[in-house]
Formats: C-alpha cells, sequence, structure tokens
C-alpha cells in the first residue's frame, strides 16, 4: 500500500507516517519546510523515517503543480492523507489571504490531483475550529457550522465543502477529520501546552489570554493517528468525524498538570481574550466511535505527563526555535 501524506515533517504527519510505516505501508512524503516555526524541528522530526526503506521526502508545495507531478513519478497511490495546511487561529487574523491560498487552493490542487491520478480515497484533515463559539452540548458532526470566527476556521470549513463536490462529482472517498486541540511529543513550539512547558521551566511568565476558564478537549497524538489510520481504511463515500477526547479541561488545570511534572511553578500573566479564540470545544465522539471503532486511551493527566518526559528529554533541540 502506498500513500501520499503531505504536511509529513510536522507534529501529526510524521508521528502518523512512523504508525503507518510500522503497518508495512509505503508513505511519500510531501512537505515545503515552511518557516512558521524552524524547519529544522521539523526535519528532526523525520529522523527515524528517513531511516525506513518504505519511507521517501519529497520537498516542495502542494500548490505547486510540477511538485505534485514529481510525486505522480512514483508511481500509482491507494490513497492521500492531507495534513498541511497553515496552521493556527490567530496568525490568521494577520494573514488571511496566505491561509486562504495554502488551505484552499491547496486542498484544490491535491483534489484534482487525486481525480486526475486516480487515487480512490482521501483524508482531509479539518478542524474544531468550524463549529465557533459554542456552548452547552458536545459538538456533532451534523451541527450547524456556518459561523467560524476566524478565517483559518474559515478555509477549513471551505475544504470540507470542495472535498463534497470532489466526492459528488468524481466518487472520490473522503473523510474530514475535525481534530480537537492535538497535543503530545512533536507538538509545534508556539502550541499552548508546549509554550506553558517551556517557559515555565525556564522560569518566564506564561501569558493567559482570558482569566483561563477556557475548556478545550485536549486530545492525546496517539489517539490521533490511531483514528487518522481508522478513518483511511474505512473511507468510503463522505463522511466527517470529529477526533477529540470527549472531555473538557480548563487552560488553568492544564497549567497545574505541567507545574507537577516539571516540579516548578507558573508565574501568569492574565492578558485580554483574542479575537478568533472560543471559550469551549468538546467533541461528541460517538459517530467515530461506532463508524470507525475509535477509542481514544489517553486521558490529560498520562498525557502531560508524557509530554513533559518528551520535553525534558528533548529541550536543548528545540530551545531558541519558536519563530
Amino acid at each position: 500500500m502506498r500513500l501520499l501524506v503531505t504536511g509529513a515533517a510536522g507534529f501529526i504527519g510524521s508521528s502518523l507516517s512512523e504508525r503507518l510505516i510500522a503497518q508495512g505501508a509505503e508513505i511519500i512524503g510531501l512537505d515545503n519546510f515552511d518557516p512558521y516555526y524552524d524547519p529544522a524541528i521539523k526535519r528532526g522530526n523525520l529522523t527515524a523515517l528517513q531511516k525506513s526503506p518504505g519511507f521517501r521526502l519529497i520537498e516542495g508545495d502542494i500548490r505547486d503543480r510540477a511538485v505534485l507531478e514529481r510525486v505522480a513519478s512514483e508511481g500509482s497511490f491507494d490513497g492521500i492523507v492531507h495534513l498541511a495546511a497553515r496552521a493556527g487561529v490567530r496568525p490568521s487574523l494577520l494573514e488571511p489571504e496566505l491561509y486562504v491560498d495554502v488551505n484552499l487552493s491547496g486542498t484544490m490542487e491535491l483534489l484534482e490531483w487525486a481525480r486526475r491520478h486516480e487515487v480512490p480515497k482521501f483524508v482531509f484533515a479539518s478542524s474544531s475550529s468550524v463549529y465557533g463559539e459554542r456552548e452547552g452540548a458536545a459538538f456533532r458532526e451534523d451541527d450547524n457550522v456556518d459561523h467560524p470566527v476566524s478565517p483559518y476556521a474559515a478555509t477549513k470549513k471551505a475544504g470540507e465543502l470542495i472535498c463534497y463536490t470532489h466526492h459528488h462529482l468524481y466518487g472520490l472517498a473522503i473523510a474530514c477529520l475535525r481534530f480537537f486541540t492535538v497535543y503530545g511529543p512533536r507538538q509545534r513550539p508556539e502550541m499552548a501546552i508546549h509554550k506553558f512547558t517551556r517557559a515555565i521551566d525556564e522560569g518566564q511568565a506564561i501569558e493567559v489570554y482570558g482569566d483561563g476558564t477556557a475548556r478545550r478537549d485536549f486530545t492525546y497524538i496517539d489517539d490521533i493517528v490511531s483514528g487518522c489510520v481508522a478513518a483511511f481504511e474505512n473511507a468510503s463515500k463522505y463522511h466527517i468525524y470529529n477526533l477529540g477526547n470527549n472531555r473538557t479541561v480548563e487552560v488553568l488545570e492544564v497549567i497545574r498538570l505541567i507545574e507537577k511534572h516539571l516540579g516548578k511553578k507558573a508565574e501568569i500573566r492574565f492578558l485580554d481574550p483574542q479575537p478568533g479564540d472560543v471559550s469551549l470545544t468538546r467533541a461528541d465522539t460517538s459517530l467515530p466511535r461506532k463508524e470507525l471503532g475509535y477509542d481514544p486511551q489517553t486521558p490529560i493527566e498520562e498525557g502531560i505527563e508524557k509530554f513533559v518526559h518528551w520535553y525534558k528529554a528533548h529541550k536543548t533541540e528545540t530551545a531558541g526555535r519558536t519563530s
């Protein structure tokens, strides 16, 4: 089985590629090493993969048709797992045109490439941000998501729609996966858990937007990877799935867990809430449990302990590489 994984050098992409290689797949990884954060970190993510005969890296942009034709020269593909994107809610407010170009035009190029080369399956990385500002019950895949509150969220909702169009017109089997606050080893350095851990460890104040009571459905990387694999294996027709942990945790509780496992106290600087942020995310995971056998195994208490252990072992590799 040969798969194309876009964004293969990233946090989720490298972790997923390692799992697929372990299961006997051949992976062509595509990544442009965008300087959103230090490309050296992403190259480090590939250390184990590049020792595997089942992995081959192609450097290039998903919007570049010439690059995609180089990928095609590798032979036929059984599917695409499309993880490459401009990430982050707050940065998308500063560069909305770039987010639209990469996240929408790039996705369209890949869908068209899949059509031309008769690739049967396509997994698209969407986001819980499509749900916008919500209160109350857990978020369901059939909820209305017509009110995204950031350009990033809007591009992910639009990406789902573009995917549906290609399924409808050309019969491509597509699974759109709405990821809920993924964390764990290799997490991007600007993401909250990694950023908080580094600041607390170095004795610096951490910045919390709002009063710290915002709640997130933090989902450990191993559970996300399991969901991605199951979604690919079961891809048929067009489906949207939440991949979360079905449990919300306050930001202040996450900070307390980091303090516990670092053995250090945090200095917290509270700031005004930021445009584009939401106060709650919570995944209803009943659909992927039923249709994919998705069963997240890592509670936040265990996941933070594992992340801090990884951080301590690798902090010299990421020191100073946060931009």
